[in-house]
């Protein structure tokens, strides 16, 4: 059984009962990724003043990029943010690409939004990396309160919501890293595709491909949306024609192109994006062998040095996996399908001596998982405060590792 029905809501003539609902949706969203921030300040504040900064995680410049250095004062508020592959965008944000030094693995949609808009900042890309990161997770809490009123209620709406806010790996959202906009343009996408609004489904998804490679799941993800309102249309905004909403999909995909087809001009090879993953020291694999390893090496040495990032990895990871599976079935098409690929495609590309990292940090932009976690609070079969306790706990603890350059990203 699939998810489709909408809840009615009963509106006033003048539009008044519409409006309220808005509101509160919006101030509802806020609040919470105020709490956040907030919440996620304090912490950062008191890991980085506590853990200590031993000689083997000690900041990592990149090329063009020097890490900040460990320090005291109010502006640790601010830099305790600016960690790891935050590095790569601002240097790419400020200089731009070069050829052969990995940088090529970073899409350009969110460098070129800090560009955009650094000069508010005063020329300072980090600053505008902040604004940008903060205001897209916003939007797309947003969007996501409402999209999920619409698929399923406004109470699962706000568990997800907060499931999507308190996730293990969500300070990423506020960090410089482009999993903001990406966020906030597939949820636009879909909500486009699922309002008749195909042109906008097309241009967030094609803004999705451009900013993170596996944005180009959209192409597929928007087709099989389309297919089924053609085959099950639910109302006037679902009918009509197939192929004008299946060449609306496929342009999701010329964000990505578009990004490929630089690199040819640029350096005349064409897949430099893919090519390069050899520096990241990424190599290919199944799902199964990837699942099989991590779980060996999350439970073979408890208690051993360093053997507390893979029991983190796989904490957050298999259930994950679960609720994807869980959204394939109870969800429609488009949904199921974005959430399983999403999943299986970071299993393929591995780093062999830890085979689920960054994938928590993948897994927090796949909100069909936090449908199926709120789905299964509003049906009572997993405790909501459990849910919010457990992740906030495991978010704190990722975040105080994050910002004290613990091998977190």
């Amino acid at each position: 059984m699939t998810v489709t029905e909408r809840q009615p809501v009963t509106e006033e003539p003048d539009g008044t009962a519409e409006r309220t609902r808005i509101r509160r949706g919006i101030r509802y969203a806020l609040l919470v990724i105020l709490a956040v921030r907030v919440g996620l300040t304090l912490v950062a504040l008191i890991g980085i003043g506590i853990i200590p900064h031993t000689h083997t995680y000690q900041p990592v410049s990149v090329p063009g990029w020097p890490a900040p250095a460990f320090g005291t004062g109010p502006h640790v508020i601010f830099t305790s943010w600016e960690r790891f592959d935050g590095l790569w965008f601002l240097r790419i944000a400020a200089g731009g690409y070069a050829g052969g030094d990995g940088s090529a693995v970073f899409f350009p949609l969110y460098p070129l939004l800090i560009r955009g808009v650094s000069w508010i900042f005063g020329g300072h890309p980090f600053a505008a990396s902040l604004f940008v990161s903060n205001a897209c997770f916003a939007g797309a809490l947003v969007v996501l309160y409402f999209l999920t009123a619409s698929e399923l209620s406004e109470s699962a709406a706000r568990k997800a919501v907060v499931y999507m806010a308190v996730f293990p790996t969500a300070f990423f959202f506020l960090a410089p890293y482009s999993e903001s906009p990406f966020l906030l343009l597939t949820l636009a996408s879909f909500w486009g595709a699922r309002r008749g609004r195909w042109w906008l489904a097309g241009v967030c998804g094609a803004l999705a491909a451009a900013s993170r490679s596996i944005g180009i799941l959209m192409v597929p993800a928007l087709a099989i949306e389309a297919v089924h309102q053609w085959r099950r249309p639910e109302g006037a905004g679902e009918r009509g024609p197939l192929w004008p909403k299946l060449v609306w999909s496929a342009s999701a995909g010329l964000g990505l192109l578009a990004y490929l087809l630089y690199w040819q001009a640029k350096s005349g090879d064409l897949l430099a994006p893919l090519h390069q993953e050899h520096t990241w020291e990424r190599v290919a694999s199944t799902p199964w062998h990837a699942l099989n390893d991590a779980t060996s090496f999350a439970f073979r040495h408890i208690g051993a040095t360093y053997s507390g990032y893979y029991l983190l990895d796989w904490l957050v990871s298999i259930p994950c996996f679960l609720l994807a599976i869980y959204a394939f079935f109870r969800f429609r098409p488009a949904y199921g399908f974005y959430a399983c690929a999403s999943v299986v495609v970071p299993l393929c590309f591995i780093f062999p001596g830890r085979p689920l990292l960054s994938v928590p940090r993948f897994l927090a932009v796949v909100f069909p998982i936090h449908w199926g976690l709120a789905d299964l609070a509003e049906r009572r079969w997993v405790p909501h405060t459990l849910v919010v306790a457990s992740s906030a706990a495991l978010l704190g603890i990722f975040t105080a590792l994050f910002v004290s350059w613990y091998y977190v990203f």
